[in-house]
């Protein structure tokens, strides 16, 4: 073999991209960062700190959140992007008022946009996409929900004969509480394993919010509320997850009566709480955060969207981690945190023993059962839970995901800076 081949032998060798930890831990100009990651607390449904707190509002005070932390000028926010499941419209004229509340100007667009449990994560994409595709320079990808005000049986509309003689079809709006008995059922997934994992979730949360973990994350918000004893109107700082609970235990939780069946396994201790908040983050491409001194907390690296059958919703990340992992040319070895939404104890069980990851990297500071599910909000308020722990501990790479109503699965990778 001559030197010139051999030449061009090494040069192949490089050619093509890179792949593993290396590669997605590099720094690039055109890289998608995060400069501000923040989130409300998440209040219980009809009785917590938000009760009394429209939805726009809380989004409101997050987008203010974002501005006085980040030091943005916010007439540089091109476009904002907010996830929502339940809000009349898609949330399109509310959002758009809150951030004009929040102090962005009339320059900035406002849209809001639904795929269920991960519409705070698509959100968040759709701005990565947008900068990346050099649509925009600087985007927002929120979250947000008001359960409390907005969450029943009017969520969803009455299916026309079409679709209700289409099996597959009909089987999108069977209540999740009812398709996750039945799951739980057909992959063996026992009470007893459930009500292990929901009261690992709760000792988990209170544990760090005992210990300030989540303080850097959530935004205090000053807000009205009605005192429902003596129905006097006070004003509050909602600055916790006030779903929080100690001294939960698998024993206790075992004391439930279930929810959806009389010899079923899912409960109201060990399924996602019904819950109000809102979180928002802060992206641009690294070469724009470093000619506006804006101070990179992490880097989006991809993201993936799966379906599944709509009976099978809650085996969604299963399906969507792999992939993701995938496109970032890493694998789950190389995972040092995975924040998976906890819908049901029960699906987020059969996937993480399906997917064989350790305990100790899901969820280290407990999830939805704990502290709430607020449906839009969820795939926005992981990424700030997710990049503060990466910080906490100096671990590096992180993947968000949830299991998504009418059967889907949703996935992302990042990279603490």
């Amino acid at each position: 073999m001559s030197g010139a081949q051999q030449r061009l032998i090494q040069v192949a060798s490089h050619i093509g991209p890179k792949k593993g930890v290396s590669a997605i831990t590099e720094k690039n100009p055109d890289d998608v960062v995060v400069t501000c990651a923040l989130r409300s607390a998440l209040t219980k449904g009809g009785k917590g700190g938000f009760k009394d707190t429209a939805a726009a509002d809380i989004l409101a005070g997050v987008f203010k959140g974002v501005i006085d932390r980040s030091g943005i000028d916010p007439s540089l926010v091109e476009d904002i992007s907010v996830g929502t499941v339940l809000a009349p419209g898609g949330g399109a004229t509310e959002f758009r008022a809150a951030a004009l509340v929040a102090g962005f100007p009339e320059t900035t667009a406002v849209k809001g946009l639904n795929r269920q449990c991960s519409s705070g994560l698509q959100a968040i994409v759709d701005i990565a996409n947008a900068i990346k595709t050099g649509m925009i320079e600087v985007g927002i990808g929120a979250g947000v929900e008001s359960m409390t005000s907005q969450y029943g049986p009017g969520a969803v509309t009455e299916f026309s004969e079409l679709l209700e003689n289409h099996e597959e079809a009909a089987n999108c709006k069977v209540p999740m509480g009812v398709l996750s008995e039945q799951m739980a059922k057909d992959r063996n997934i026992s009470r007893a394993a459930q009500d292990a994992f929901a009261a690992s979730s709760y000792q988990k949360a209170v544990k760090a919010q005992k210990a300030g973990l989540f303080n850097e994350e959530i935004l205090p918000l000053d807000v009205k509320w009605t005192d429902p004893k003596t129905n006097e109107e006070k004003t509050i700082t909602v600055k916790a997850d006030d779903g929080i609970r100690d001294g939960i235990t698998a024993e206790s939780l075992g004391k439930i009566r279930p929810a959806f069946a009389k010899d079923g396994s899912i409960h109201a201790g060990n399924a996602s709480q019904i819950s109000d908040g809102a979180a928002a983050v802060l992206l641009m491409k690294r070469s724009t955060a470093e000619r506006l001194g804006q101070k990179i907390i992490g880097k989006f690296v991809c993201a993936s969207v799966v379906g599944v059958k709509p009976l099978l919703m809650g085996i969604g990340p299963w399906k969507a981690i792999p992939v993701a992992l995938q496109k970032a040319g890493i694998t789950k070895d190389d995972v040092d945190i995975f924040e998976i939404n906890e819908a049901f104890a029960s699906q987020c069980v059969w996937c993480i023993n399906e997917l064989g990851l350790p305990e100790e990297k899901i969820n280290p500071k407990g999830g939805a059962i704990a502290f709430g599910h607020p449906l839009g909000c969820t795939g926005a308020r992981q990424i700030s839970t997710l990049l503060t722990e990466l910080k906490r501990t100096d671990k590096k790479v992180g993947v968000t995901s949830m299991c998504v109503g009418t059967g889907m699965g949703m996935a992302a990778v990042w990279v603490r800076e």
